[in-house]
């Protein structure tokens, strides 16, 4: 099969890789439905934190079991499946509270940028849908794989509850989601940081009710002007430098709630500064698996429409073109159609 494999800053190339088999009894092997790139995908692609060697990508994906190994009693051959970045046993200390990122057996899944996928560890990590979804479900179920499960994830670190002011730091398809979220969540004013207008847009759609063009100190000074020199009762932190980690801690009221969900590069904080801020955090690599099911039924049941954030769609092959539209912020993120 062919596949995304990157080589080093700015060059993914679309090449032969080996067809993936079930190596472990608690393997899947998946057809895809749609894959697509991810945000963190483009720190590598530009250089930071690049492979020194050639290596497949992409870990957000959907599709249709084929094959499974003989240790998979729950996963069927023919089903739809969804899982995470992150494959999880769902049955260690870590995973029975909720944090499957951190299952004591994870193994990332980053080759998902191809046809077909072997997933480890499949009977922890899948959950089907009800049936083989129409069409035009798959771009939002495609998205719990990762950027709905870290925005919603993102909202609820960040102890959204009905009523309060939440502001989000970063208009990437995380940040965008995480708006989503907190609208689902009951946030009554959410205040989204954008200098985009098709993000500003789709932020509204998502259940912004105020945009802040500012960054850095003039964003905090903004935020605060809004909020009666408060600030937010809750910040999720959607990028990973440290201006957006500052941005957020900075706009959080004492007592508020900080969730970071950006992977962080170059991100230090000063001990005396949040000392005195007085604002609980909380982040990481989000436990997608914890919310897939929840998930799923909201968009099943289309009650959310998660994958309004794709908004280039684009055949497997021309996947350079999917990371060159992110990167040059022509897109907000690319669907990639095996």
């Amino acid at each position: 099969m062919r596949g995304a494999v990157l080589y080093g800053p700015r060059d993914v190339r679309f090449e032969e890789r080996d067809e993936p088999t079930i190596i472990e009894p608690t393997d899947a092997i998946i057809r895809l439905s749609a894959t697509c790139v991810c945000g963190s995908d483009l720190w590598p692609y530009r250089g930071i934190d690049a492979p020194t060697q050639p290596t497949p990508m992409g870990h957000e994906y959907c599709g249709i079991v084929e094959e499974v190994g003989s240790a998979v009693p729950s996963i069927k051959p023919g089903q739809f499946v969804i899982g995470s970045f992150f494959a999880s046993d769902n049955t260690c200390p870590n995973c029975r509270i909720g944090y499957q990122s951190g299952c004591q057996h994870r193994v990332f899944v980053g080759d998902a940028q191809a046809p077909m996928l072997r997933v480890p560890l499949a009977d922890g990590t899948l959950v089907a849908t009800p049936d083989v979804p129409p069409d035009d479900l798959i771009p939002s179920l495609l998205s719990v794989s990762d950027v709905l499960g870290t925005g919603w994830f993102a909202a609820d670190a960040a102890d959204v509850k009905p009523g309060m002011t939440v502001a989000v730091v970063g208009d990437g398809a995380v940040g965008l989601l995480g708006v989503l979220s907190a609208k689902q969540m009951g946030a009554a004013r959410i205040i989204s940081m954008s200098r985009h207008a098709s993000r500003q847009k789709l932020a509204r759609e998502f259940g912004a009710t105020d945009i802040v063009t500012e960054r850095g100190d003039e964003g905090v000074a903004r935020i605060k002007d809004l909020t009666n020199g408060i600030g937010a009762d809750a910040v999720l932190e959607c990028v990973g430098t440290r201006e957006s980690m500052m941005q957020a801690i900075r706009s959080t009221r004492k007592g508020g709630y900080v969730a970071y969900v950006g992977v962080p590069h170059g991100v230090d904080l000063d001990g005396q500064e949040l000392f005195y801020a007085h604002v609980h955090l909380h982040g990481g690599p989000a436990p997608v698996r914890r919310f897939l099911p929840d998930l799923i039924d909201l968009v099943w049941n289309r009650k959310i429409n998660p994958g309004k954030v794709f908004d280039l769609t684009l055949p497997l092959d021309q996947v350079a073109e999917g990371y060159r539209a992110m990167d040059e912020r022509r897109a907000i993120k690319t669907l990639l159609r095996p």
